[in-house]
């Protein structure tokens, strides 16, 4: 009877350290998903921005305040993601100054 209860116990034990590791992996691959369909839908790219500490989602609106900025700073138009470190932070902290730059048809 004691080994049965040892094997009870070995399988009791087995599924309580186990559970939490399935449960993390399929919260995580669900979360990947949902991430890869927002992502397909919309088109738009996350950039970091390292002196603020936050993201933002690089649209077409983002776009156009990028080149409206290269133009009043009379900065060559060239794509963000060429620019170094510097650049891009100089971006944000002029894009932080302007928030009210709109979508502009």
């Amino acid at each position: 009877m004691k080994a049965g209860y040892r094997h009870l116990a070995y399988l009791v034990l087995t599924a309580a350290l186990v559970a939490p590791v399935a449960l993390t992996t399929v919260a995580v691959a669900q979360d990947d998903q949902h991430h890869d369909d927002k992502k397909s839908n919309d088109q738009q790219k996350r950039v970091y921005d390292r002196t603020h500490k936050d993201y933002h989602d690089w649209n077409d609106n983002e776009d156009r305040a990028y080149h409206q900025y290269a133009q009043e700073q009379h900065k060559t138009d060239t794509d963000y993601s060429k620019l170094n470190r510097k650049g891009q932070d100089q971006y944000w902290n002029w894009r932080h100054d302007h928030p009210d730059v709109q979508d502009k048809h």
